[in-house]
């Protein structure tokens, strides 16, 4: 399980976590959160959002939000992922997420194997979302907002299933792709869409 170990070797700050939810999808935003919690004040539970079921997290989301010290969403359109790919795109996010926290902080730890470019001192901690607290709490974050994103797209775009299968790849999402096309929310530069618009 993730614990403070991280946040309290790097910096006697602030350290804030970040991560990000919507790399893979084929449609919508690509959105990151970053947390920096109370040590003295943090809720029981936290884990790789991938990890915990959607009623836990929708209750973890709600404690996070009451009980950090602050926290940011940040995110990167269709159009800017389609603009500068999916890794800069969620790199954008990434920062965007940092600019929006209240607080300055002294170090950023970010889920993956590589920091955006930024004025932040920062670490990249592999799989980080299932070893430091503050990286979890943000994965839950940002995927509770890119769930609710999703969802509601669903509305104005019935076909494609996005309200379970959140934009990802799934049967029911290609299977729509092909016999309704792309809509505004996907992106012409991941391949599976990319090869229906040459059609």
């Amino acid at each position: 399980m993730p614990d403070f170990s991280h946040e309290k070797r790097h910096h006697p700050g602030l350290v804030a976590g970040v991560d990000e939810a919507g790399r893979g999808p084929l449609a919508g935003p690509v959105v990151a959160a970053a947390v920096i919690l109370r040590a003295e004040d943090c809720p029981d539970g936290l884990n790789d959002s991938k990890q915990l079921s959607a009623k836990k997290r929708a209750a973890l989301e709600t404690e996070i939000k009451a009980r950090a010290l602050c926290w940011g969403i940040g995110m990167a359109t269709v159009a800017e992922i389609d603009e500068i790919n999916i890794l800069w795109a969620t790199m954008l996010a990434m920062t965007r997420a940092v600019e929006a926290l209240a607080h300055d902080c002294a170090h950023v730890l970010v889920d993956g194997n590589r920091c955006p470019q930024w004025r932040w001192a920062s670490t990249a901690i592999v799989e980080g979302d299932a070893k430091c607290l503050s990286i979890a709490a943000a994965s839950i974050l940002a995927k509770e907002e890119r769930d609710r994103m999703m969802v509601a797209a669903a509305v104005e775009h019935p076909h494609y299933g996005w309200e379970s299968n959140k934009g990802y790849g799934s049967a029911q999402h290609l299977a729509a792709l092909r016999a309704h096309g792309p809509t505004p929310l996907h992106r012409r530069s991941f391949a599976p869409v990319a090869q229906l618009t040459l059609l």
